[in-house]
């Protein structure tokens, strides 16, 4: 793409460095934001700004927080014994939109998966361990995208907490195997919370 501005051909290769938007897209929200008033552009970039270094993580469940606990697991209404553990913070997004699910989250920030280098030491899975002892939780609910990856990490997961007095639960598989949950629909992804299996049920 040629540009008559060096400045102008930067912006738009910076957007198009986002998930998504290709170059004609970020020609258009560059344009945008050209258009727009001094002070409304400097408050977009404000924005950006503090989002990246301002955001902290909770340090319980490891949710995305604008304080050390995150709005879950501050709530006194949630039910705090019962755990819903994730792979990424979009997955609790696409769980909380749905209304259905009452408890907290862990996320693990990853699954295990060795092809790619991840193992169970890059993920939070000690810090859920000592969690669950520590808060004497009495189910843990796993959301993990349903992948040989997926079923591995529950599997690892369930033998690392197979002292532990608990009721583990998969959420129904209304998601397909392979598929994503944060491209699942809501109806489908909240009868998979309200359905949820014993683990037991699918994984040997």
């Amino acid at each position: 793409m040629h540009l008559s501005s060096q400045l102008l051909e930067s912006a738009v290769k910076e957007f198009s460095r986002l998930p998504g938007i290709g170059k004609k897209t970020a020609l258009r929200l560059v344009l945008h934001l050209l258009r727009q008033e001094n002070s409304d552009v400097q408050q977009f970039s404000d924005t950006i700004s503090r989002m990246k270094t301002e955001i902290k993580f909770c340090k319980t469940c490891f949710n995305i927080s604008d304080h050390e606990l995150c709005a879950i697991c501050s709530n006194t209404g949630r039910k705090k014994e019962m755990i819903c553990v994730v792979e990424n913070i979009r997955d609790v997004i696409a769980i909380e939109s749905t209304d259905q699910y009452n408890g907290t989250y862990h996320v693990l920030g990853g699954i295990i998966s060795p092809l790619d280098g991840i193992g169970p030491d890059q993920l939070t899975i000690d810090a859920l361990v000592s969690r669950v002892a520590l808060e004497k939780s009495k189910e843990i609910v796993f959301a993990l995208n349903p992948t040989i990856q997926g079923d591995t990490t529950i599997y690892y997961i369930r033998k690392k907490l197979n002292d532990q007095t608990i009721r583990f639960t998969t959420i129904a598989r209304g998601i397909s195997f392979g598929g994503e949950l944060e491209y699942a629909d809501e109806m489908t992804l909240a009868k998979s919370i309200r359905n949820r299996l014993p683990v037991d049920s699918y994984i040997q």
